[in-house]
């Protein structure tokens, strides 16, 4: 048997704000945008490499709302891989992203931690 996570749910405030983006500056890919409901989407979004795809959720109520951006208690709570620190490090930042440290080598590899457009915190990571 063979078990993977293959999903994770992310609370966002628009669909398409969350879209543009996810798509545009950290170049993930559109998998899924199904109507389900006048108010409810079902979106997927997917990083081209592989892995975890993210199912963005419009919140819906104040509990959801306050969760917005700190879904983890102001802990990194995503981690996107690359083979390619440096260049990605570089495009994102050029795209506007806030890194909220300079990238560190440790003994595991290259990282640094920046927030997506509501605040969560990522690690941008690349192994050795």
């Amino acid at each position: 048997m063979s078990r993977f996570i293959g999903m994770i749910t992310l609370v966002v405030h628009d669909y398409d704000e969350a879209i543009r983006w996810y798509t545009n500056v950290l170049g993930f890919t559109l998998a899924a945008d199904t109507p389900l409901s006048g108010t409810k989407r079902w979106v997927v979004i997917a990083p081209e490499g592989g892995g975890a795809s993210l199912l963005l959720a419009k919140a819906d109520g104040d509990m959801q709302k306050a969760s917005i951006g700190n879904q983890t208690g102001g802990r990194v709570s995503l981690f996107l891989y690359t083979n390619d620190f440096a260049e990605d490090h570089a495009r994102m930042i050029g795209a506007g992203v806030q890194f909220l440290e300079e990238p560190r080598h440790e003994p595991y590899g290259s990282v640094a931690v920046f927030e997506d457009l509501y605040g969560n915190k990522w690690d941008l990571l690349q192994l050795k």
